[in-house]
C-alpha cells in the first residue's frame, strides 16, 4: 500500500498560512497546520473577538467613546464592590467559625472533667464493692442471739 500525500499552502486575513494537506490510502484524517507567514515568526495570535476590529484611531470626545467608558466604570465599580462584599463576608465566616470552635473546645473540656469524676465515683464505687465482697469459702458463722436463747 503506497501513501502518498499532496499539500495546499493558503494565506488567510490574519497573514497565517495554513497548510492542507491530503493524505491517500492511510485512513487517517490530518488537521490543517498553522505556520507564520513571516520566515522568522514572531506573530502573535490574534483572538476571534478582535479578528473583526481594525485599529482605528478612537475620538475621545465621542458619544459612543463615552458611553464605553461609562459602562466599563460602572463595571469596574460593581466588581470592586463584590470583591469587597466577598471578602467582607469570609471575614465573617472567619469570625462565626472561631466562636464556635471556642464553643466546641469549652464543652470539650467541660465534658473531660466530667467524665473524669464520673470515672473517680465508678473505681472508688467498685472499689467498695470489692472491699464488702468476702471470697467463697471463707464464710463466717454469725450466731443467732435468738436461736442461742431457747
Amino acid at each position: 500500500m503506497s501513501k502518498t500525500s499532496q499539500q495546499n499552502t493558503a494565506t488567510d486575513a490574519n497573514g497565517v498560512s495554513v497548510i492542507h494537506s491530503q493524505a491517500h490510502a492511510s485512513g487517517l484524517q490530518q488537521v490543517p497546520q498553522l505556520v507564520p507567514v513571516s520566515p522568522g515568526g514572531g506573530g502573535k495570535a490574534v483572538p476571534p473577538s478582535k479578528q473583526g476590529k481594525k485599529n482605528s484611531f478612537v475620538d475621545r470626545n465621542s458619544d459612543e467613546y463615552r458611553q464605553r467608558r461609562e459602562r466599563n466604570n460602572m463595571a469596574v465599580k460593581k466588581s470592586r464592590l463584590k470583591s469587597k462584599q466577598k471578602a467582607q463576608d469570609t471575614l465573617q465566616r472567619v469570625n462565626q467559625l472561631k466562636e464556635e470552635n471556642e464553643r466546641l473546645e469549652a464543652k470539650i473540656k467541660l465534658l473531660t472533667k466530667e467524665l473524669s469524676v464520673l470515672k473517680d465515683l465508678f473505681l472508688e464505687h467498685a472499689h467498695n464493692l470489692a472491699d464488702n465482697v468476702q471470697p467463697v469459702g471463707t464464710e463466717t458463722t454469725t450466731t443467732n442471739p435468738e436461736s442461742s436463747a431457747q
